[in-house]
């Protein structure tokens, strides 16, 4: 093993997430690994309601699809990859800054007949009527996570939102590697409940601000 081995990074979102995460930092040229902490499973819902709402508010890409046919319909997405899967769907999209806390002031005085569909569990309440369309279940990490974590090499942990910090830091216990966390706002630091080797909160609370805290934890092991 050499001195400063190179650091794996492992994703751990819902994998088209995590694949479209990882094409944004190809170029760093790191090992990278996709374990889920999350499923995404579909709810009942009502779906005749959110089919006759003026329009929608979506603050994840897995609610889209319940939302069926845009048909020209104005939707508020949170962010680029949101707004692209709307966009596909037949939606009137309004690309917003990419966290909800941000995009408040785009969904201030909407009025009547406007919906929020999201999942169970949510890192942000928004003023606007809500309707649950999708569960996030806990996953186990697979084998190869779970090798690296027991290696030596540096691991890289992308920390997406508080609940998934706070179930990755159960399944990381007793690892063996040293972490390296790039969480992506305070709350997500706050909720990891084990120890990390180094830590750089991403700039802004988006994909592009994790992406850069990736970035600066690579640029701090070469100034080592």
């Amino acid at each position: 093993m050499p001195p400063n081995p190179a650091p794996i990074l492992l994703l751990t979102r819902p994998e088209p997430a995590s694949r479209r995460f990882a094409a944004g930092l190809a170029h760093l040229g790191l090992e990278v690994l996709i374990s889920p902490v999350l499923r995404i499973r579909p709810v009942a819902h009502d779906a005749a309601r959110l089919a006759a709402a003026r329009g929608l508010v979506f603050t994840s890409v897995n609610a889209v699809p319940a939302a069926g046919a845009g048909r020209g319909r104005p939707a508020i997405c949170v962010g680029p990859a949101t707004a692209e899967a709307a966009r596909a769907a037949g939606f009137d999209v309004t690309e917003g800054p990419g966290d909800a806390a941000r995009m408040l002031p785009l969904i201030k005085g909407l009025g009547q007949g406007w919906l929020h569909p999201h999942g169970a569990h949510v890192a942000k309440e928004l003023p606007v009527p809500d309707m649950v369309v999708y569960d996030q279940l806990p996953e186990p990490l697979n084998a190869a996570a779970l090798a690296a974590l027991a290696g030596a090499r540096p691991v890289i942990l992308p920390l997406f939102s508080p609940r998934s910090a706070r179930l990755l830091s159960g399944r990381a216990a007793g690892a063996r590697a040293p972490l390296w966390l790039a969480p992506i706002s305070a709350a997500a630091q706050q909720a990891w409940q084990g120890p990390a080797a180094r830590s750089v909160p991403a700039p802004t609370p988006d994909a592009e601000g994790v992406l850069c805290a990736v970035e600066r934890l690579l640029a701090t092991e070469q100034s080592i």
